[in-house]
């Protein structure tokens, strides 16, 4: 999640494939059917758009000081998205922040995909067309592309292989396999906050550490960014701006979108399980439910009063014949500043990720039996 300040975690995630009873795949698992071109000389996503923690009209303090006239405004409705504009400067999220940008962040109910933050949708889609651009014409070096820090220093690492004769099943290979990299750097982002990352110097992130709508809207934003890309939309950042519009109204559609009433309404309903409405932004426990798995086998969490079937989301293991976890991977190496986190004796890997997050949530339930006591 992002700049806790506009951040309201959300208290409805993801668990994995196995915990829920239905099996809904509302996205298939598709292939380009030719190579498309592909745009040239992307700046890379510079910084994470304003998210919201769980809840609406949240209140804030500052320097611990409460200020009772600010209200975060955090729901949004198919009506009120904006235009996606692809996140290539700090100054978009500056933008975003008050009020100037074309494209809007929020949280919206859907009844197949529980709380879905579209902050996190449009990041990881960012992300995965970005990691797309450098990836397509390296696959199968051995390569490495560097992001900023996160605690740790985020490194993407290709391996070398040997990729498939045929030019499609390599324009394929490599759109999943930026999808798969670009979840795994939202996995660290979760991870990062909960350590004590901070965007901003002085305003903890702690309270949208593992929020549960965080990682299936992450996913989202991956799988909806792959196909854009295998339907030929990636050759410029106009042409991938748009599909992504289509194809995120689409799957909020697909996904059962309800009215800001109505979601409003859905907040109210988990006041107290989910969420504590007497709290503020950025008291960690004004959420009160976290989701830690960080599964790429997905469904919504499920919502106490929701009967809708859940829609699943997946991130396949294999794509044309090649497992994408071998060909490459995020690694984190040590940073100038670890916070809460180990250092690693030469860096963490994603396998490590569980572990770091189930760590986090030991934690967190000692915190909250405290705190009931």
């Amino acid at each position: 999640m992002r700049a806790w300040i506009f951040t309201l975690l959300l208290g409805a995630a993801c668990v994995s494939a196995g915990a829920a009873a239905a099996s809904t795949d509302f996205l298939p698992i598709e292939q380009a059917r030719r190579v498309w071109p592909v745009a040239q000389e992307l700046t890379a996503p510079e910084s994470l758009r304003p998210c919201c923690a769980f809840g609406y009209d949240l209140q804030v303090r500052a320097v611990g000081v409460p200020i009772p006239v600010y209200q975060i405004g955090n729901i949004l409705t198919l009506s009120t998205l904006g235009n996606h504009r692809y996140n290539d400067s700090a100054l978009g999220a500056v933008k975003n922040i008050v009020g100037l940008s074309e494209e809007k962040s929020g949280l919206i109910y859907t009844r197949h995909g529980g709380f879905i933050d579209i902050a996190h949708v449009r990041d990881t889609a960012d992300n995965t067309f970005y990691l797309f651009t450098q990836i397509y014409s390296r696959l199968g070096q051995d390569w490495r592309l560097f992001y900023s820090e996160e605690l740790g220093v985020r490194r993407i690492q290709l391996h070398a292989f040997t990729p498939p004769a045929s030019m499609s099943e390599r324009y394929t290979i490599a759109a999943w396999l930026a999808g798969h990299l670009a979840f795994q750097l939202a996995q660290w982002h979760e991870i990062a906050q909960w350590y004590g990352f901070e965007s901003v110097p002085g305003f903890p992130e702690e309270i949208s550490a593992f929020s549960p709508e965080d990682l299936y809207s992450n996913l989202l934003g991956a799988r909806l960014a792959i196909n854009v890309i295998l339907h030929g939309q990636a050759g410029s950042i106009d042409s991938y701006d748009s599909a992504i519009d289509k194809a995120l109204h689409k799957a909020l559609v697909q996904l059962g979108a309800v009215s800001k009433a109505e979601t409003e309404r859905e907040f109210r309903e988990v006041d107290g399980s989910w969420w504590n409405s007497k709290r503020r932004v950025p008291d960690k426990f004004l959420v009160l439910n976290r989701n830690y798995d960080l599964s790429e086998n997905r469904y919504p969490t499920p919502v106490p009063f929701e009967r809708a079937e859940p829609y699943r989301l997946v991130m396949p293991v294999t794509v044309a014949g090649a497992t994408l976890s071998e060909l490459g991977e995020l690694q984190i190496h040590t940073g100038s500043d670890m916070r809460g986190l180990k250092a690693p004796e030469t860096f963490y890997v994603p396998s490590q990720f569980p572990e770091l997050a189930e760590q986090a949530k030991f934690a967190d339930q000692i915190q909250l039996q405290q705190m009931k006591k």
